[in-house]
């Protein structure tokens, strides 16, 4: 039986998600490490999205609040982080995807983004979801790892409730025990009866805590994740790319290299015309 679909949202001007669009992808770093760091990657994004005929958002953390340790790289901060993201702007075109914490920062971050994102573990924080919405910009809620994906509905209906119904959920993995994450693929269908949905691949591969002091993960299996996700139906990827990732200052247990986002747009776009055939009426 089909999964009804919800509404499109509108990303940028010119980028909607949702039944009846391309699949569309969110890449860049986790954090902004240094201006120049972002500005080379997101033109080297933008060449290889060009190159595939996919629509592309960059993101990009100014601020990385939740980290497992205390002298874990955090970013630049707000305002140096937002300066950073607007000379992307500025020299790509790209529409732009980055992460709040707090109420007060949504406007700030609206001045120059197109995608504000509200983090798992603050998935039911009701001011920062209200002030996101009250913003005018898409909203991205991430899917918490203790959440259920039909619960994610009250999430949903909060950002709605300020007239934007702009807003996608990310799936990014369920706490199983200690240290690891499991995705449930069952919950990418139930969330895209609420909302249009996107499948985070790179935090989908994190084992929190796992190294003690720091974020562990498992990038081996990007590929599996990444095509399943595909064949169940979602409307866009988010993934975390680095130039060098075993030199990344946060999460560099699973952030790709650009070699390892090119392969995988070359699978996950042969996944998504196979779906697409399938779904195709039989012919007579």
């Amino acid at each position: 039986m089909e999964t009804p679909s919800p509404p499109p949202a509108r990303l940028a001007p010119s980028l909607t998600v949702g039944a009846g669009h391309p699949l569309a992808i969110i890449a860049g770093p986790c954090v902004i490490e240094a201006p120049e760091q972002v500005l080379e990657l997101a033109r080297q994004l933008k060449s290889e999205a060009g190159a595939f005929g996919v629509p592309l958002v960059f993101k990009a953390s100014f601020d990385k609040a939740n980290r497992s340790s205390l002298e874990s790289f955090r970013g630049p901060g707000l305002r140096d982080g937002l300066a950073a993201l607007a000379a992307v702007k500025a020299d790509t075109g790209l529409p732009l995807l980055t992460d709040v914490h707090e109420p007060a920062q949504a406007e700030a971050a609206a001045e120059v983004v197109d995608v504000l994102q509200v983090p798992a573990f603050l998935c039911r924080q009701t001011d920062l979801l209200l002030a996101c919405g009250r913003s005018g910009r898409a909203v991205n809620i991430k899917k918490g790892q203790f959440m259920a994906p039909h619960d994610m509905g009250l999430a949903v209906a909060k950002v709605r409730s300020t007239g934007n119904y702009d807003v996608t959920l990310t799936e990014r993995g369920v706490s199983f025990g200690y240290n690891n994450l499991v995705v449930d693929m069952r919950g990418l269908p139930i969330m895209r009866r609420l909302a249009p949905v996107v499948f985070d691949v790179t935090h989908s591969l994190q084992l929190p805590g796992g190294l003690g002091h720091a974020t562990g993960g498992a990038r081996q299996y990007h590929l599996h994740l990444a095509r399943a996700a595909v064949a169940a139906g979602v409307d866009a990827l988010f993934v975390e790319v680095h130039a060098d990732p075993p030199r990344a200052l946060s999460d560099a247990a699973t952030q790709l290299s650009l070699a390892e986002f090119r392969t995988l747009l070359t699978h996950v776009l042969a996944v998504r015309r196979a779906v697409e055939l399938l779904a195709e009426p039989a012919p007579g």
